[in-house]
């Protein structure tokens, strides 16, 4: 699906999809749960589809009770051999694990790009912890087979705080006691939201530093009703719309949250915009923007959004941690140089793990996802400010995480005969 955003004003007030790392999170504890939980403000994109399907075919009974409300009766009792994982590197890397402690030979199957997207930091880890792996040279498909024993298990952290997030959920209940060593670990804020999400199903994990987790087996997850906050990844480009064509007000999304694409507040406050801090909402008004400076090494979903605010601020802004961005949906950063060029945006990616953006106008051009969810919704917020129509090749790709995201950019327009939707 081809999609064309006009250039135009918005503004308007929007509650954005639920975090849908908190969601599937949320999906595996209650599969661990002995009895009924149900989570509240739930966003079925495809990720959280993934995610339902995984706990499904591991034995948990899921009943839709709107559109926005899952009850789910949790069990580990597998009711096939396979697990359908979808395009979520999130889902592979956290049912992997969690479909170990099934004790039964289980394949993990993918799709898509997530075929392209290596595996191999699970390998070692899951070996050390007694299951048996044979791997696609580190990529899906992987036959897997547990059950998992006592273990002090090394796991390099360099890559994705993802496969940590599944040994953090799936070991407090396996028999036992662990001891994770983890070298180098990214996106810590992850991390502090599944043990977060841990703790709200009435289950401990201890660590120091993020460096070493001490985690006691033979723990019970608790069934819980669980209202799950807004997605800072989903609400960081509608922010920057409203940055750099007019005003947005966000609902249900805490500034005090754990996720780590707040930090989408601190790259604005820096290009100059206004942000206006409430309780669970915020709102962000466009002012004259100038050039930042940004680490996104913890927070690496952000550097679409951000390409977006770079392009309209004056002058040349720097944003570092790109060695975060060649395994994702697509290789980001060279993704972003690729497409932003086609709207006459230079991205200068000679400098090791940087960023380079120099602001300036954005022209009409057809431009590709590339697959990717943040790569589109990206280019459809810088092209609020365009000389003309942007059209967006394979736009659908926003399905995985925000499905109604064109509809919502639409809804905060500020009609006129002369832009009119």
């Amino acid at each position: 699906m081809d999609r064309s955003v006009l250039p135009g004003e918005i503004s308007g007030t929007l509650t954005p999809p639920c975090s849908k790392s908190y969601a599937q999170r949320a999906l595996a504890a209650a599969l661990l749960a002995c009895g009924e939980s149900t989570l509240r403000n739930i966003e079925l994109c495809d990720d959280t589809r993934s995610a339902m399907r995984c706990i499904e075919a591991l034995g948990a009974d899921v009943t839709v009770i709107d559109n926005h409300t899952l009850r789910i009766k949790g069990a580990l009792t597998p009711r096939g051999h396979v697990l359908h994982v979808g395009e979520s590197g999130l889902s592979t890397r956290l049912f992997t694990p969690l479909a170990a402690l099934a004790g039964v030979p289980l394949r993990i199957e993918g799709r898509g790009t997530l075929l392209r997207r290596p595996m191999t930091m699970m390998i070692a880890p899951l070996r050390q912890l007694g299951v048996e792996v044979h791997d696609n040279d580190g990529f899906l498909p992987f036959d897997i087979c547990g059950p998992m024993h006592s273990a002090t298990v090394d796991v390099d952290g360099s890559v994705s705080s993802q496969f940590i997030t599944g040994l953090l959920l799936s070991l407090p209940a396996a028999a036992g006691e662990y001891t994770l060593h983890v070298h180098r670990a990214v996106s810590t804020p992850y991390i502090d939201m599944t043990i977060d999400t841990a703790r709200r199903f009435g289950v401990e994990i201890l660590h120091n530093g993020y460096t070493q987790f001490y985690i006691e087996g033979g723990q019970h997850y608790c069934p819980t009703d669980y209202s799950i906050e807004g997605d800072w990844s989903a609400a960081a480009p509608l922010l920057v719309a409203g940055a750099i064509a007019g005003e947005v007000t966000l609902q249900n999304v805490p500034l005090l949250s754990k996720q780590a694409d707040t930090a989408i507040c601190t790259a604005l406050v820096r290009a100059g915009a206004e942000l206006i801090h409430e309780t669970d909402r915020i709102t962000v008004r466009r002012r004259e923007l100038r050039a930042f400076e940004f680490d996104a090494t913890q927070c690496p979903d952000l550097f679409p959004p951000l390409a977006a605010l770079a392009a309209a601020c004056e002058g040349e802004s720097v944003i570092t941690g790109t060695s975060r961005l060649a395994h994702k949906e697509s290789d980001r950063a060279e993704t972003l140089r690729e497409e932003y060029a086609k709207v006459g945006i230079e991205i200068d990616l000679s400098q090791d793990d940087t960023m380079r953006i120099r602001g300036g106008a954005i022209r009409p051009a057809v431009v590709t996802s590339h697959g990717d969810h943040r790569i589109a919704m990206s280019m459809a917020v810088s092209a609020l400010r365009a000389t003309g129509a942007v059209t967006i090749e394979n736009a659908e790709a926003v399905a995985k995480s925000y499905p109604g995201f064109f509809e919502d950019l639409e809804r905060l327009r500020v009609h006129t005969n002369e832009h009119s939707s």
